[in-house]
């Protein structure tokens, strides 16, 4: 699977952005997809994720309420609508491909092996 992000840009402080996640291959509905990002001198961190199958979402606590991930199989994209966003979201916003389906595990960087080459999202305050 070939995964390639994109729909960055610049916004300002309680503005809204959507990037996606296009992916190459006919397996791409059998994949959990996250998005995780990467501020400057970070870890890269968990962002959300959503199950191949069921579209059960999970999202790191401090986007909840703000972001939503949502998938069209058809198209073979994921993506994630950014709103409120605030400049602690500034970060470059990667998304990644795992066939791990456990609801636990979806945050855990380390299960996911496909990525995108990421897409810069810089929220100004």
């Amino acid at each position: 699977v070939q995964l390639q992000a994109s729909g960055g840009g610049l916004v300002q402080t309680g503005g809204s952005l959507r990037v996606s996640c296009t992916a190459s291959g006919d397996t791409f509905r059998t994949y959990t997809v996250g998005w995780f990002r990467q501020a400057p001198g970070k870890e890269r961190e968990f962002v959300a994720a959503i199950r191949a199958s069921s579209g059960t979402t999970r999202y790191a606590d401090s986007v909840k309420g703000r972001f939503t991930i949502s998938r069209d199989n058809a198209r073979s994209m994921v993506s994630l609508q950014m709103s409120s966003l605030k400049p602690e979201d500034t970060a470059v916003y990667y998304c990644a491909a795992t066939r791990t389906g456990i609801l636990s595990t979806m945050a855990n960087i380390d299960l996911y092996y496909y990525w995108g080459q990421g897409t810069l999202v810089t929220v100004s305050s």
